[in-house]
């Protein structure tokens, strides 16, 4: 089997649950967060949403550098309401799937690598980076994402199965 047969199932059910979760952001807590050294409900949100976008640079090339020499550092962009977030996730989850489908598995073995100021942070292979630093990466944000809502009250989704809040 192809690497990336491989990997489309388990992409398809964490996209899916991502955007259920995303849904449930609600607009009027965006600024809130629940320590000082946390991110904002925007900030940890508008992150999720843009994972997708993610996986595409990551096919489309060899590397990223996140604060270039001479050259302005990513910056995200500001995603200020539940529509903001899905349209940036769903605008992008297609592309990455399509990607993701199209890929060879030389291609999913050649390295990647994460740079800053032109040095490199990590590198290794592309199926490693599109499951560790995309995937599991994406996973870990939505749960936090998931205790956000807890503590504001906010129904959590069936993910894996049955959440407190949705059936049994």
């Amino acid at each position: 089997m192809a690497l990336n047969k491989g990997m489309l199932a388990e992409f398809d059910n964490e996209m899916a649950g991502t955007r259920k979760t995303l849904e449930r952001v609600p607009d009027y807590k965006l600024d809130w967060k629940p320590h000082a050294k946390s991110m904002t409900l925007r900030q940890l949100a508008t992150h999720l949403a843009l994972f997708p976008s993610w996986m595409i640079s990551t096919f489309e090339s060899a590397s990223f550098d996140y604060a270039p020499v001479g050259g302005e550092p990513y910056k995200p962009p500001v995603l200020n309401s539940r529509k903001d977030f899905l349209e940036a996730f769903d605008r992008d989850v297609g592309k990455a799937r399509q990607a993701l489908e199209a890929a060879s598995d030389a291609q999913l073995l050649e390295t990647w690598s994460l740079l800053a100021g032109g040095k490199t942070v990590f590198a290794m292979p592309r199926i490693a980076v599109l499951r560790s630093m995309v995937m599991n990466h994406m996973i870990h944000h939505r749960a936090q994402l998931g205790v956000y809502l807890r503590l504001n009250d906010i129904p959590l989704p069936a993910l894996y199965g049955p959440s407190a809040d949705e059936g049994n």
